[in-house]
This record gives structure tokens, sequence and C-alpha cells, in this order.
């Protein structure tokens, strides 16, 4: 039943609703009591109207069944039994009411004038010998007749029967036309029901829906300044909006302590850290006297500590692109020579084969040259560390008319589909046994991301597992900014 009303309520409010929402299911009962009401004061209007048709013809019957005998006691004073009876039958008589008497042996005594122009199926009725005392309705051919039939007594002695007939078809026929018109007008208040219904609901939801353009908008970068503004709205989304309000106070001061902490943490470990480092790089190059264990355990914790600082310094990155406080110097940047560079620095330190496609022309981009090669010789070095040793990473750039892409293509693991939405969380690493040995803090795509974001473009991913994957980076040009 939902799917005609669904298409009924979008072709009239020009509006697709979906079946889910509360909009919908509002509309939707509201609508179906409309009907229901509606169609149930319909109901009761005809059938009341049509018992007080038949109970009306049936009263005439009635009486002229309890006046006949008065009249025929009357006129037999002035003549015959028959003259009586024809004289007793016109004096009754009315247009569409058939009048007849018979004896006790089915002989027809005396009948109405209008019987002979009367349609065939109401002469039939004459041949009726057994009738119901009470009017009742009864269907000949295509005509409703109410019949009743009763004995007729004159003077104390049974003359016959008396039976009597209306013809209500044409009454019953303007009934029906005036039920007809009823179920229209029932049919157009529906509509216009669903109509403004439909209407008001969304005018009472459109509180509700601005809430929720609020909610999908907001980010961590801008809870402070969300805020929702609901003037007329009705008190219970008034008291939602509040605690809405209240809700994004509270998390955007969470928040601010969060990245205060992250921020805070890495700066003061990274300095005394820095420190232990320092000491320990001493005593390895001083240690000719260590033993083999002790100088693989020195050398282990260097590695570990020096590991920890990267990781540090990732975090404080990341914590001060979170507050807005990680500038860059935005320049024209060759990408031409920069991936050149960072092609030639990587095959240099990792002696492996770094494969450089670079479009004839030049492409120049408003970035911060630093950052933008921090962030392509991470992707260079994830490439190569999920490779096998004897496949070659592709570098590729190319330019569109609005924008430069540089790709960074390895042929190794590659990513399963669940993990690809993912890849740029923080700490987030597949969990899976070809990647768990391998070193890394998961912090590097992220920090890659929000570098390149920062500088007005965006990293995607391509990839199939066991046919490698593919990192592109997005810049703008610099001629189409103006």
């Amino acid at each position: 039943m939902s799917r005609p009303i669904q298409t009924a309520i979008h072709y009239l409010t020009g509006r697709r609703i979906s079946t889910s929402s509360l909009q919908f299911r509002l509309t939707l009962e509201l609508v179906v009591l409309s009907i229901l009401g509606l169609g149930g004061v319909a109901v009761w209007a005809g059938w009341q109207m049509e018992q007080n048709l038949v109970a009306a013809h049936k009263q005439t019957l009635e009486y002229i069944a309890m006046r006949f005998p008065e009249q025929l006691e009357l006129y037999s004073e002035m003549g015959g039994l028959e003259t009586s009876l024809e004289r007793a039958i016109n004096r009754v008589s009315t247009p569409g009411l058939a009048i007849w008497v018979k004896s006790p042996d089915g002989k027809l005594l005396a009948q109405s004038p209008n019987l002979h122009i009367a349609a065939p199926a109401i002469r039939s009725v004459t041949v009726f010998t057994e009738a119901p005392e009470k009017p009742q309705i009864v269907r000949f051919g295509d005509r409703d007749i109410v019949l009743c039939g009763s004995p007729l007594v004159l003077k104390g002695k049974p003359v016959g029967k008396l039976y009597l007939s209306q013809d209500i078809t044409a009454d019953q026929q303007k009934l029906n036309a005036g039920l007809w018109r009823l179920l229209l007008v029932s049919l157009l208040i529906i509509i216009i029901l669903v109509v403004a219904i439909s209407k008001r609901i969304r005018k009472a939801m459109r509180p509700l829906e601005h809430m929720s353009q609020v909610a999908s908008a907001v980010s961590a970068d801008d809870l402070s300044a969300a805020k929702l503004q609901l003037n007329q709205a009705p008190d219970e989304i008034l008291g939602l909006a509040q605690a809405f309000n209240e809700m994004l106070f509270r998390l955007s001061a969470a928040w601010e302590q969060q990245r205060q902490f992250v921020g805070n943490v890495s700066h003061e470990l990274r300095t005394p850290l820095t420190i232990i480092v320092g000491y320990l790089q001493s005593l390895l190059r001083r240690g000719s006297n260590l033993s083999t264990y002790q100088q693989q355990a020195l050398e282990t914790a260097t590695i570990e500590t020096e590991r920890t600082i990267r990781m540090l310094q990732d975090l404080l990155d990341l914590a001060r692109a979170d507050s807005g406080h990680l500038h860059f110097r935005l320049n024209p940047v060759m990408l031409n020579t920069l991936v050149a560079e960072v092609a030639a620095m990587s095959q240099k330190v990792s002696n492996r084969q770094i494969n450089v496609l670079i479009t004839n022309e030049d492409v120049v981009t408003c970035a911060d040259q630093d950052r933008l090669q921090q962030v392509l010789i991470n992707l260079v070095d994830n490439a190569i560390k999920y490779s096998a040793s004897g496949q070659p990473v592709d570098l590729i750039l190319e330019k569109t008319d609005q924008c430069a892409m540089i790709h960074v293509r390895d042929r190794g693991i590659g990513i399963p589909l669940p993990h690809q939405n993912r890849i740029f969380e923080r700490f987030y690493r597949v969990d899976e046994s070809m990647t768990r040995s391998r070193d890394g803090t998961g912090l590097g795509l992220a920090i890659a991301k929000s570098l390149i974001e920062g500088m007005a473009g965006r990293i995607t991913l391509r990839s199939k597992p066991g046919e490698g994957s593919v990192f592109t980076v997005t810049l703008p040009l610099w001629q189409s900014l103006s």
C-alpha cells in the first residue's frame, strides 16, 4: 500500500520522499486515517440515504394498504365489487404506484390503469400470487420495485388479496448518482488532505533537516563555531537543538584538549628522547670494549628511540594541522624537476629502480615544495616497502586542463578493498601477516593527506590485492589560481 501512496505524495508535492523517513510515515498514517474517516462517513451517509429512501416508500405502501379497505367500503355502496375496486384503486393511485387485486382463486379482479403502459418488467409482477405482507424490495429485470401483499376484507368477508408495488428505479438511480458525487468529492478532499498534510509535515520537519545538515557538515575544525539557530521550531525540537549545541560545545572542548595534549606530549617528549639517542650513539661510537650482546642492545635501543622521535614529530605535525597552526609557504613549484629529484633521491637511498614518466609540458603548481617533497618521498618509500625487491616503482606526472596529477605506482601486495577507505586514518594498518612485520607508525599517509589538503589538493588510492597500488596526488595548476 505504501508504494502507491509514496508515488502519489511524490506526484502531488513534487518531492521524492524515502519510505523510511519520519515525514513519509507520518504522512502515510494521517492519509490512511483520513481515508478511513472519510470513507466511513461516505459509506454511512450512502447507506443512511438508501435506508431513508426505502423506508419512505415502504411507509407509503403500508399507509395505502391500511386505507384501501376504507375506500373500498365507501365505494361498495355505489356499485358492484369490481366497479368499487376500480374506483378505489383510481382513488389511491399515484405515478409509479401499481395496485391490483386478485380473488382467492388467483383471478385478477382489478388493477391500476398505469399497469397497461408500464414496462414489461413491471407488468409481470401481476403474476405473483405470493408477496410479503411487509413491503420488501424486489428486483425485476433492470427495475427496483417495492412489493407487498395483504388480505383484503370487505364487511367481514374476504374479497381476495391486495397487491401494491412502487417502482423506485428512478429514485435509486438518483441516489446512486448522488453517491458517486459524494465519492468524487471525498477523493478530491483526500487529495487536498494529502497535499496539505505532506506540506505541513514537511514544514514541521525543516528544523530536523537543518539539524541533519549542520551535523553532516560539522568537522573537527569548526566544532566551536557550529551552532543550530532555530527560532520558530516547536518546543520539543528547540530542546533537542539546545542539547545538540551543548554536545557540540563539549566535543569542541574535548577535541581542543586532545589536540593540546598530543602537541604538548609530542613536544615535551621529543627533547629528552633526542638527548637519549645522542648518548646512545655516543656509546656506540666509543664502546669498543662492549660485548656483542651489549652492542646489539645499544643498536636496537638507538633504532627504536629514533623511530619514537619520528613518530612524535609526526604527531606534532598532525596536531599543528588539526589546530590550523601548520603553515605552508605556497609558491610556484615546477613539478617536472621535483618529481625527477624525488625519484633520484629515493633510488639512491633504497638501491631500487624508480621509473620516471614525465610529460613534455612544464607542469607548475602552487604548493609548499618542502612539504610536497615530504609527501612524495613518503609515498615512494611505502611503494618500495610493500613491493618485492626486484619490482620497480613508477613515478608518473600528468597534466590536465585544470590540475596536475602525480601517480606513485607499485606492483606489490596491494590493499584489500575493505581497508582502502581507512588507509588514510591515523595509526591504521592493514591487519595482515604480510604487513605486520614492516616498519612504520601508521601516521605517514594521514600526514600526507593533511599536507596535500592543506595545499588545496587531494590524494586518492586505487589498489588490487596481488597487483599493486597507485596513489595519486592531485594539485591545481598555477595558471588556474587567480
